[in-house]
């Protein structure tokens, strides 16, 4: 099955960077704040797998824009930090990191490299990098063989915003799954995108 999923993934892909290459490619950041994020580690039997945070959870990293007018095709990398997550069930430590990594389709205004402020949308995927109990985690727990290892799930996100001359503001949310254990990963949240160039350009426009 994940076999499958890769290759649609890859042929939708080929399809439209094949579809936007006489496109304009523009590069910036993306900030996150996750309003609520649970990671639950793969099974081992012994302890509560899950660990959540509320808030206080922030993320940023580079992005890319590929695309024209009201739609675009854009790359994106962020670490997402959680330093108060922990797991309700059973304290075992604190502290989440995250790492999606992600190609998404950008629609009308959140696709960023429009000039008039609209509405918009935008689906993706890609894989996600995810470890709990950063700090602390108990002796007791480590006596009985539980470990905090960096897992991999792959990701799908769906958002809506609105965005104007290379700036959008936009809620998310996305989901992970495991093809191999049952891990998984839920991240609801809002987003900031920047793309600099038109940034630059539209601030130029205004002198």
């Amino acid at each position: 099955m994940n076999l499958i999923v890769r290759y649609i993934l890859f042929s939708l892909l080929t399809v439209t960077l094949s579809g936007l290459s006489a496109q304009k490619v523009a590069w910036g950041a993306t900030f996150k704040h996750d309003l609520y994020n649970r990671y639950a580690n793969p099974s081992d039997d012994i302890a509560s797998r899950s660990a959540g945070s509320a808030l206080i959870n922030i993320g940023f990293g580079p992005k890319m824009w590929i695309g024209n007018g009201d739609f675009a095709f854009s790359p994106e990398a962020t670490i997402m930090w959680s330093p108060f997550a922990l797991s309700t069930r059973d304290y075992k430590g604190l502290g989440a990191l995250s790492f999606p990594i992600l190609g998404k389709f950008e629609f009308l205004g959140i696709s960023n490299v429009n000039h008039d402020g609209n509405f918009g949308f935008s689906i993706g995927g890609g894989v996600q990098f995810s470890k709990t109990e950063l700090w602390y985690l108990k002796d007791s727990f480590q006596e009985q063989g539980v470990e905090r290892s960096m897992f991999r799930t792959y990701i799908v996100e769906a958002a809506f915003g609105y965005g104007m001359s290379g700036f959008d503001v936009h809620f998310f949310v996305r989901y992970g799954w495991s093809g191999g254990t049952d891990a998984n990963t839920l991240n609801i949240g809002m987003g900031y995108d920047f793309n600099i160039p038109k940034l630059r350009e539209e601030t130029d426009s205004d002198f």
